[in-house]
């Protein structure tokens, strides 16, 4: 059991070494070499791990002290016991540790790297979490981000990168909550702007602006819905032609200069159907320009090499990473079909959105869509393209029809033929007629 300790008095002794009494019979006070020296109380315990710990408190503070203890000794029972000394770690310790579970693919490690850099470290890094772990500080550090002029999605970006390097801490019993949490810290809340599908017309246009070799882009991006870099790593050898299904083994992606090989997005591999008609300008494709076979890193730049016979290359088997596929290839083509480029709403990713647009518009399912689009919540799939789902209403009010005695009006509701009524007195009259002894 801890108690709390006075550093500058103590009980009174006489020459025999027993404690001094006043009138009321409680120990007359004197004081220590100590007095007026440093924090007065001092709260000694034993932590779980059986080690001494202790804390200071200054003058007029006993009740603060007496309160600690108290604390202390109920997390201790309960399971809940933090050590104060782990409180001075700082953000960026607890912020490398985390750091370290998080995804292996390098791309995505090193946006994270540059968001702690270059975002959090210079506010947060070098705080200890005893300062952390206050609401207040998390409230400073997000109305910094707010005079810094960042957009609502770029705050609500780095806001969870705090956040859950403060839930390790808190998983670490650093601290006992996650400050991020605090009913008194504002959460900013990204916003993404409502999809914007192509008509079939600027498909078409686009389409024509490509370079031949490049025209086959649109119809794996629209066709099948592949991402980028996942277009930019398609290989003929990937198509399952009895099935007639086209499998998304790969992406071509670069980090830090270097162009490799890589699984999907969240390292997931799918299969999409492939309509015949995608399937025909694929081999046609094939055949006019044939295939080139490259040799590249799998996962990360000193990966292992992996040869494959990808699709889209250019000239001589040249390939493009995806900005400088964007710079010479893309954005030209929208010049060359005499259109004008909107940045967000015309980028490659665009493919995919019309693909989508396609599938809802004949009633495939959003369960069905979100495997095809590689998404790993179909909910995230329902908040993208809610907008394109056609509406359900006509149905709703042909099921009710159908429910109620459809009529020639919708929204009519007729009463069954009468014919097929029964009357409340005929009934009363069929329950006597079969009552013990009437009449048949």
């Amino acid at each position: 059991m801890g108690h709390v300790e006075d550093r500058w008095f103590r009980p009174q002794r006489d020459q025999s070494g027993q404690v001094v009494l006043n009138g009321r019979g409680k120990p007359v006070m004197e004081p220590t070499e100590l007095h007026g020296k440093g924090l007065r109380y001092r709260v000694r315990y034993i932590a779980p791990d059986g080690a001494e710990r202790s804390k200071s408190f200054p003058d007029r503070q006993k009740k603060r002290a007496d309160d600690f203890l108290i604390e202390v000794e109920s997390d201790k029972r309960e399971g809940r016991f933090i050590d104060p000394k782990a409180s001075r770690k700082t953000f960026r310790q607890q912020a490398e540790n985390w750091y370290k579970a998080q995804s292996p693919d390098p791309a995505t490690r090193l946006v994270l790297r540059q968001r702690l850099e270059r975002r959090i470290y210079p506010t947060l890094g070098d705080l200890t979490f005893d300062r952390i772990e206050r609401p207040a500080t998390i409230r400073d550090w997000v109305g910094g981000l707010d005079d810094l002029g960042f957009s609502e999605n770029y705050k609500a970006v780095l806001f969870t990168v705090v956040s859950a390097v403060c839930e390790s801490a808190v998983d670490d019993r650093i601290i006992r909550q996650n400050p991020c949490k605090a009913k008194t810290v504002r959460r900013p809340i990204g916003k993404s702007p409502q999809v914007v599908v192509w008509r079939a017309e600027r498909l078409r246009s686009v389409g024509s602006g490509l370079p031949p070799r490049f025209g086959i882009v649109t119809k794996l991006g629209a066709g099948l819905g592949f991402r980028q870099g996942e277009i930019l790593g398609f290989s003929a050898d990937d198509i399952d032609r009895v099935r007639k299904m086209a499998r998304v083994e790969r992406q071509l992606k670069t980090v830090k200069g270097v162009t490799m090989f890589a699984l999907p997005k969240g390292g997931k591999t799918r299969e999409v159907p492939l309509a015949d008609s995608v399937l025909a300008d694929i081999d046609a494709h094939t055949k006019e320009f044939g295939t080139a076979l490259v040799t590249l890193p799998w996962g990360r730049p000193d990966g292992e090499p992996v040869s494959v016979r990808l699709l889209v290359v250019g000239e001589g088997g040249r390939i493009y990473s995806g900005d400088v596929f964007n710079k010479l290839i893309w954005r030209p083509a929208f010049v060359a079909a005499g259109l004008t480029f909107g940045r967000r709403a015309d980028g490659m990713h665009a493919l995919r959105h019309y693909f989508a647009s396609v599938l809802l518009s004949t009633g495939c399912s959003i369960k069905e869509l979100a495997d095809f689009l590689g998404h790993n919540d179909p909910g995230f799939t329902l908040r993208t393209y809610t907008h394109l789902v056609p509406s359900s209403l006509d149905r709703a009010r042909s099921a009710i029809d159908s429910a109620f005695g459809r009529t020639d009006s919708p929204t009519a509701y007729r009463r069954p033929a009468r014919a097929n009524r029964v009357t409340a007195g005929a009934l009363r009259r069929r329950r006597i007629s079969r009552l013990p002894g009437s009449a048949r």
